[in-house]
């Protein structure tokens, strides 16, 4: 078990130590400093890309909870002809390969005449996380006792207070790691982004991706760093969140 944890750490670990090495390049320790973090935080286009990828991830990440968990929940309170077939669909839309979609999503918008940018990396954002949302709410929606919902209906709940007071409080933690696994997925998304972000609109995993092909400089150390600790800090916000609304 800790060789598991070893192979999934150690080259976390060993980036965030590098980012406070004096040396310029490569892994030869000339000692500690601080100068990564500080140019880091100096660099105006760096900083402007982290701040585009943060405003296409919430709002995406929240555009595809909302549309997800509203798809969720059709597929599993109604019947209609070709449910099915949308059930199987959403899944396959999570193995699909990346690749697959960026290039569709890239004739698509062109097809359309749609100037490549904010607005196309945002629906192609929404569209890669929306199937996550949705089989993330099914497996919530699967171990739900429905007949909760019909003792609120006979006590006089109509059909949006049932939704409002009942089904939703009961789905909010699939719905919350649905919000937080799309904002993930956004944040590190190279491939789709690639092909749809026009010229103009400049993200932080293509920056990134940019920089390092001449090399990783510990100013990206440094980055990396501030990314993963960023991304602790959610994973426990939401888990005390959850663990405060069991209390």
């Amino acid at each position: 078990m800790w060789a598991v944890y070893f192979f999934l750490y150690a080259p976390i670990l060993v980036v965030m130590v590098y980012s406070f090495n004096s040396a310029r390049f490569a892994t030869d320790w000339r000692g500690f400093t601080w100068d990564w973090y500080a140019k880091l935080f100096a660099n105006q286009q760096l900083m402007n890309a982290a701040v585009n990828s943060l405003m296409v991830a919430t709002l995406a990440a929240t555009l595809a909870t909302a549309l997800g968990t509203l798809a969720a929940l059709v597929l599993h309170r109604y019947r209609f002809r070709g449910r099915k077939v949308l059930h199987g669909s959403i899944f396959v839309l999570t193995v699909s390969p990346d690749i697959v979609m960026g290039i569709s999503m890239l004739i698509f918008f062109i097809a359309l005449r749609i100037q490549l940018g904010f607005a196309t990396l945002l629906i192609a954002h929404v569209t890669l996380c929306l199937p996550f949302v949705a089989v993330t709410v099914l497996a919530r929606l699967a171990e739900f006792n429905e007949h909760i919902v019909e003792a609120a209906k006979d006590l006089g709940a109509t059909e949006s207070k049932a939704f409002r007071y009942v089904i939703l409080p009961l789905l909010t933690p699939a719905v919350a790691a649905g919000w937080l696994l799309s904002f993930t997925l956004s944040m590190d998304d190279v491939l789709i982004s690639f092909f749809v972000t026009g010229p103009t609109f400049e993200i932080l995993p293509l920056k990134i991706y940019s920089m390092v092909r001449l090399g990783v400089k510990p100013d990206i150390n440094a980055l990396s760093a501030v990314m993963f600790t960023l991304t602790v800090v959610l994973v426990l916000a939401a888990h005390a969140l959850t663990k405060a609304r069991k209390k």
